[in-house]
């Protein structure tokens, strides 16, 4: 557990499998902007404090979300940079030292409307908008540990994560990581969210967790793992989660640049267009970066001609995303705010943001229509 971060609201219990979903997936869809089949985007204006509730908590998958019983699931480690391949139970994964850390998770397609919206170049995708992610407290086991029982060669390169979704591409979603990130002693296998055991369409029995990385990185129902001396490619680094475009060359076996890290941004708790009455109101939103903190964040009410302080509340920790609040008297007509955060190592959101195909990392600041009556 890192310092400053909440105790979990219970002990989790270790849980069979659910019953089959009447969606593809458990959880009621009506809180949220369904995009197609396998999507449910979150409301920000549904959010009030810094963890999001499960409930509230944004889904996307590539197929529909799992069944699976923990009894009976096995996590798998090979590769030919390992000397000891494993067989683990969820007891022998729940039986290693735990960690916690609080941190969002983010669709690398988050924002991407705003391509089209902002810019008039609409990217290929669904169009999220401002609600591809969430806050949580994670609780689960360091990558590396597990790693390290395999016996990891210093030779290792690659570390491949291979998820049970077998109706996804590839017959099981995966995500290759860099060994350093592999890692990185806040790389997790989370099998608890916000002090509950795991929900299934969040990957019961076990995800993987990556802080500041695109969701496509923190797998979900993890099955297997392969430890590679070379470096390895798939449908994720290659065609799929990659940036391509005039501004992003090609790297390696990929057609452009892979997406990995995610970018400073922040929104409003507001929905898009938003409504509101004439006179005073406290308005809030929240803001993350993947290089640390958020430190500060500016709101404008002139298109950015002037920018004010909002107020940031609640702890400040390193993954987690800012809640920030600021007070606006609103006069009738119509209106627009924009927000625009910095955080701890300096990086502050660009003014403009590159256009690739597929509509990944979009974080200008949002000019977020209010009409005011």
């Amino acid at each position: 557990m890192k310092e400053g971060e909440p105790e979990p609201t219970s002990t989790p219990t270790q849980a069979g499998s659910d019953p089959a979903p009447d969606f593809p997936w458990f959880k009621d869809p009506g809180p949220f902007i369904q995009h197609d089949d396998n999507s449910l985007e979150a409301r920000l204006e549904n959010m009030q404090g810094l963890i999001t509730p499960n409930h509230l908590f944004f889904v996307r998958n590539n197929s529909s979300s799992l069944s699976l019983n923990a009894s009976e699931w096995r996590l798998y480690l090979e590769g030919d940079a390992v000397t000891e391949p494993l067989e683990l139970s969820y007891n022998d994964i729940r039986s290693l030292p735990s960690r916690m850390l609080t941190s969002y998770l983010e669709c690398a397609g988050n924002h991407r409307a705003m391509f089209d919206l902002l810019k008039g170049q609409k990217a290929s995708g669904e169009q999220w908008m401002t609600g591809g992610i969430g806050n949580g407290a994670w609780v689960g086991v360091a990558l590396s540990d597990v790693l390290t029982l395999a016996g990891i060669h210093a030779s290792a390169v690659s570390v491949l994560l291979v998820g049970l979704d077998v109706e996804s591409p590839e017959e099981g979603f995966r995500y290759v990581l860099p060994v350093e990130k592999a890692m990185h002693p806040d790389t997790l296998l989370a099998y608890e969210l916000n002090g509950e055991t795991l929900p299934s369409d969040h990957g019961f029995p076990l995800r993987a967790l990556v802080p500041g990385w695109v969701g496509s990185a923190s797998i979900k129902w993890l099955g297997r793992i392969v430890v590679s001396s070379e470096q390895l490619w798939t449908r994720n680094n290659t065609n799929s989660y990659v940036l391509i475009g005039d501004q992003y060359p090609p790297e390696g076996e990929s057609r452009g640049k892979p997406v990995t890290i995610q970018v400073i941004k922040s929104a409003l708790a507001l929905p898009w267009p938003a409504e509101l009455s004439a006179g005073r109101h406290r308005i809030h939103g929240y803001a993350h970066s993947p290089a640390g903190s958020v430190s500060r964040v500016e709101w404008s009410a002139d298109s950015g001609s002037t920018w004010a302080d909002a107020n940031l509340s609640g702890q400040h920790l390193d993954y987690s995303w800012a809640r920030f609040e600021f007070v606006w008297d609103a006069e009738p007509g119509q209106r627009m705010i924009m927000t625009r955060a910095t955080d701890i190592a300096g990086n502050t959101q660009p003014d403009q943001v590159p256009f690739n195909e597929q509509g990944y990392l979009f974080n200008q600041p949002l000019p977020h229509p209010i009409r005011v009556t």
